[in-house]
């Protein structure tokens, strides 16, 4: 015999949601396209449903969640995602419901080594959603087309868009284990018998990183350039020297053992990663959806903690 299920209001549930996602009442009631006095309601409801202890602590700027309310939310926020999935691959079936086109425009380097390897998982849990990816380095408001998505470094503030962090970033040496077992870095000092890879865009960031290491007068063995992350990456990958990883770039190859981070607890801050959606996205539309799952995979990209073995 099935259980009956003991489930509270869903409009109450989706207002929770968003306002445990947006730490905000406010931007709550405009993704959900009703009244702030609605989302406090909806809220309120919800915790006189479940119970002491309350879900948010109230401030008058923002909300932010209890430790009852953050467990809730990081149960409820899945099982929303698969409920409209559900509902998506459903309407996907009849043959009159064409798929939902999502244009996204992102980095090259970020989109090869980060987006790519997960966006089967985003096709998977969406399948009637088609992701036309586009690179690109260019400024947002130079973008020669209209896009739904664009993924850029930030925090940034661009006229008509709204920004979502989705995944943190920080720079650190990384370079293969068949090279370290060669040449080892039990220290800093170790890279004086390296050669150091570099990017022709950014010249001083193995300077700023010694530096910070407290080792600024170290004279590698040799230096290599390059015009690409994904090359100084890739040279790494090879054996040809230590580069300058960004973490976001780098996490994957890492926890797979194809590089390693001998001074993991050493690194450098760098720009996180946003989606810029244009101002007016609904909650629930393949845009939020996205931007939702992009979140989700950014809180599982864990930073590299290897060090080399």
């Amino acid at each position: 015999m099935v259980q009956h299920r003991v489930l509270p209001p869903l409009n109450a549930v989706r207002a929770f949601e968003a306002a445990a996602r947006l730490e905000s009442f406010k931007q709550a009631a405009l993704e959900l396209n009703v009244t702030h006095g609605a989302i406090s309601q909806q809220v309120r409801l919800l915790e006189d449903r479940l119970g002491p202890p309350g879900l948010f602590r109230r401030s008058t700027r923002r909300v932010t969640l209890t430790p009852a309310g953050r467990a809730l939310f990081e149960d409820i926020g899945p099982a929303l995602d698969r409920i409209a999935g559900a509902v998506q691959r459903h309407r996907a079936t009849r043959g009159d419901v064409p798929a939902a086109v999502l244009r996204v425009n992102a980095l090259a380097t970020f989109s090869m080594r980060w987006l790519l390897p997960r966006l089967k998982r985003f096709r998977d849990e969406h399948p009637d959603i088609e992701v036309r990816l586009t690179t690109s380095n260019e400024p947002i408001d130079a973008l020669p087309e209209a896009f739904d998505v664009v993924i850029r470094g930030g925090p940034d503030a661009f006229l008509g868009f709204t920004s979502r962090l989705f995944l943190a970033e920080r720079r650190l040496p990384v370079c293969s284990p068949t090279l370290i077992a060669k040449l080892p870095l039990d220290d800093v000092s170790d890279l004086a018998q390296h050669t150091l890879l570099n990017v022709s865009s950014m010249p001083r960031l193995w300077h700023d990183w010694l530096v910070h290491a407290g080792q600024p007068r170290i004279t590698p063995a040799e230096t290599l350039t390059f015009d690409h992350f994904f090359l100084s990456i890739q040279a790494a990958l090879d054996g040809l020297g230590v580069a300058m990883g960004p973490t976001a770039l780098i996490g994957d190859d890492v926890a797979a053992g194809r590089l390693v981070a001998p001074f993991p607890d050493v690194s450098l801050p760098a720009r996180s990663y946003f989606a810029y959606v244009p101002d007016g996205s609904q909650g629930g539309s393949p845009t939020a959806l996205f931007c939702d799952w992009l979140e989700r995979e950014g809180q599982h990209s864990a930073a590299p903690a290897a060090s080399a073995p």
